[in-house]
């Protein structure tokens, strides 16, 4: 049979690697982001928006400890299509709960359901499309991946937002039922279409690699611990996003909030459009250039800009907040900044979370940084809202770059342990 014709070819690939990553995607975004401007619309306080919503990293955070389950028990086709079904029906429950009088503890206790689908699902997804491609057709495909795990964003950061502010004619609170509504009919047609298109590779079968996998993946969560740059790979894995997971908490409840409590008073539609659409186009071009420039010139050459990178732009929000600017082309452009910066810095992150994991435990490594990687956005987003209500957000943004030294810190000192070499860094497109 040619290949292209076959279960697991390119051709048939492209009815399924887009719609699976896409379906990754969209549940995150809705959860870490879409969450904060649902409860920021519904009077929900700053201080609990930053504290609830970090905590829903958590699932993200503890994934690793039962990644075997998904190995061993059941396909991996069978995991991804029941939980994206499950993830369908999260999101009805939640538009059922939008309007009832304990809507924020069920809407929560909902968004954490999804939270663990959605990680449970990144494992099952990340599993299937190893054993559903050959090698050459995985590399060929990273780069759809990335794409449609980005599109996701821009619908989910932007579109939904923009949607609940388009649909508010009869109050903010109806307008989310809507979205959520449509939200979960439209990612129920992504779960029945993954269904039938995705194929049945015959390596999904659980029984063929039960054998140790048990004992092999203790061997190699002990390896992980056992590394001798232990301290200060964690240390980077930990503190190099110290101050941007506290700002990313009260970006939309910034440009939200009342001019007079000194946010910038922009409707939904606004924030969609400019943070949500821009800012990520801004986000996604910036980790391209990012993953381009290490591919160039190697991770040690880049690391240090990269941090300055993502850290300075965060200027432009003191500057927002001091301004207080109602021109829309202001705000815009200064998001893309702060957005692009990011996403340029967090190449690096990304490059060095690869090479940490290179070795004979490459993706039992690679999930548990990962994890780490989660925890270091979770600890520092808990109390961020709680310390901008006291301060105020002008003074809360000169903290944020007070915040930048010690991952400015960190960065130094991993880099000094860094090769100096040119190696292309194919892992950050």
């Amino acid at each position: 049979m040619p290949l292209e014709s076959s279960a697991s070819g390119p051709t048939r690939a492209w009815s399924w690697v887009p719609t699976l990553y896409y379906g990754q995607g969209l549940p995150y975004v809705v959860v870490m982001t879409v969450s904060t401007v649902l409860y920021k619309n519904l009077g929900v306080s700053n201080t609990d928006i930053a504290l609830f919503t970090s905590w829903l990293y958590l699932p993200w955070v503890i994934k690793p400890l039962w990644s075997p389950v998904i190995e061993f028990l059941g396909r991996k086709r069978a995991w991804v299509i029941t939980l994206q079904f499950a993830m369908a029906g999260g999101f009805a429950l939640i538009a059922l709960a939008i309007p009832g009088g304990t809507f924020f503890r069920t809407t929560l206790a909902l968004f954490w359901v999804v939270a663990l689908s959605s990680a449970t699902h990144d494992i099952a997804a990340d599993g299937f499309y190893l054993l559903a491609l050959p090698p050459a057709s995985q590399a060929a495909f990273v780069g759809v991946r990335s794409t449609f795990y980005r599109l996701a964003m821009l619908s989910g950061q932007g579109g939904l937002v923009w949607l609940a502010g388009r649909l508010d004619s009869h109050g903010l609170a109806p307008a989310w039922v809507q979205v959520f509504w449509l939200l979960a009919a439209g990612y129920g047609v992504l779960a029945f279409f993954n269904l039938v298109m995705m194929p049945h590779p015959p390596a999904d079968n659980a029984a063929v690699r039960q054998g140790n996998f048990g004992r092999d993946y203790l061997t190699a969560f002990v390896a992980f611990f056992q590394r001798p740059t232990l301290v200060r790979m964690l240390a980077f894995l930990l503190v190099y996003r110290f101050a941007e997971a506290q700002l990313l908490k009260l970006v939309n409840p910034f440009l939200l909030d009342r001019r007079e409590a000194g946010g910038l008073g922009l409707t939904d539609q606004q924030v969609g459009i400019l943070y949500g659409e821009f800012g990520v186009a801004a986000l996604i071009l910036g980790g391209i250039l990012g993953g381009v420039a290490i591919a160039r010139g190697g991770l040690r050459k880049w690391l240090w800009p990269m941090a300055t990178a993502m850290s300075l732009p965060n200027l432009v929000f003191v500057y927002l907040a001091l301004a207080q600017p109602s021109n829309e082309m202001v705000i815009g452009a200064s998001l893309v900044v702060e957005q692009f910066g990011y996403g340029f810095g967090f190449a690096a992150y990304l490059v060095y979370l690869m090479q940490m994991a290179e070795g004979p435990y490459r993706t039992a490594h690679y999930a548990i940084g990962t994890g780490f990687m989660a925890l270091g956005m979770m600890i520092p987003g808990l109390w961020a809202g709680w310390l901008q209500e006291r301060i105020g957000y002008t003074h809360f943004f000169g903290w944020v770059l007070i915040a930048a030294v010690p991952s400015l810190a960190v960065t130094f000192w991993v880099r000094r342990g860094l090769p100096d070499s040119r190696r292309a860094e194919s892992a950050a497109r």
